[in-house]
């Protein structure tokens, strides 16, 4: 007699994401970067403007990338924003057409917060109060 399994224990469960969502959101990213790099989109409001795209995530099922974003010096985040939320179609598109994926995902757009959060952690490190408990270990 065949032992049936219950669908809950025969997926991997993780709190992160798994390789393949890895492996997919970087291939999206460099894919992005290159198309906005290159100034691919026709958008007078993008053409000008630096683009740094930090991270995509994916979800588990493939269907949605979020890409986190960043123009040039931090200048103009609600005008990326808009523009690129604007052209998703497009930069979907230019995005499948650069890739081996099967299924283009949806795209979505988010400020990159990174460095914000690290300037942050820096100067928490630098608080004298911090620092003396640091120095006791």
């Amino acid at each position: 007699m065949a032992k049936h399994r219950s669908p809950d224990t025969s997926r991997q469960t993780s709190a992160g994401p798994s390789q393949r969502q890895l492996r997919v959101g970087e291939l999206i990213r460099r894919t992005l970067s290159e198309v906005l790099q290159r100034g691919d989109l026709h958008d007078t409001d993008i053409g000008g403007m630096m683009i740094t795209v930090g991270e995509v995530r994916v979800t588990p099922d493939l269907r949605i990338a979020t890409a986190y974003v960043l123009p040039l010096g931090g200048r103009n985040q609600d005008l990326a924003l808009e523009a690129l939320r604007r052209n998703k179609g497009e930069l979907r598109h230019l995005v499948t057409k650069g890739t081996t994926l099967k299924f283009a995902p949806d795209l979505r757009f988010e400020i990159d917060d990174t460095f914000d959060r690290m300037d942050e952690t820096r100067r928490l490190f630098a608080d004298d109060h911090v620092r003396q408990d640091l120095d006791e270990e």
